[in-house]
């Protein structure tokens, strides 16, 4: 299967616009950080959703990655969310403060 390289990057806007869908209060903001540090999670779950994707595909000896890789690997994509990720998420958050 071919490599391709395409870096995946996310609008601040679009991800600010995103989070606050899921505010109680509208009036709650969002601050510049937390948008920083959202998109960076949302590439990183996008790139293993790729590489998962790519990796089914590669196992079924197809050369392109098609709908059908991507939803055999959801259910796997939901576990990854749910398992540790609130802890992983908190440690990845003070990290990335502590570099700036």
């Amino acid at each position: 299967m071919e490599e391709r390289t395409t870096e995946v990057v996310f609008k601040k806007e679009t991800v600010g616009k995103l989070l606050s869908l899921f505010f109680k209060d509208e009036k709650t903001k969002v601050s510049g950080d937390a948008v920083i540090l959202m998109a960076e999670m949302l590439k990183i779950f996008v790139e293993e959703a790729a590489r998962r994707s790519q990796k089914q595909a590669a196992a079924e000896d197809c050369d392109v990655v098609d709908i059908e890789h991507f939803e055999k690997i959801l259910p796997q994509l939901q576990k990854f969310t749910r398992n540790g990720s609130r802890r992983h998420t908190t440690d990845m958050t003070r990290n990335k403060l502590r570099q700036k």
